[in-house]
């Protein structure tokens, strides 16, 4: 059964030329976290979404699928 995709974070870090490394490093998480975090294995909590959109000067709807 395949997992839903409910986040855009992958797609948005190439589009802002940013790594998974440079963002776990900005938030203070460990790469790994944000590597599940890009393959959707995991979502971020909405609080760490506002800090991501922050951080990738984007809007958070941005971030989440439709």
């Amino acid at each position: 059964m395949n997992k839903k995709k409910l986040n855009r974070l992958k797609l948005v870090l190439v589009e802002k030329d940013k790594t998974g490394v440079w963002l776990a490093e900005q938030l203070g998480v460990t790469a790994v976290t944000v590597s599940k975090w890009c393959s959707n294995i995991t979502q971020p909590t909405l609080p760490t979404i506002d800090k991501i959109a922050e951080l990738l000067e984007c809007e958070k709807r941005d971030l989440i699928t439709e």
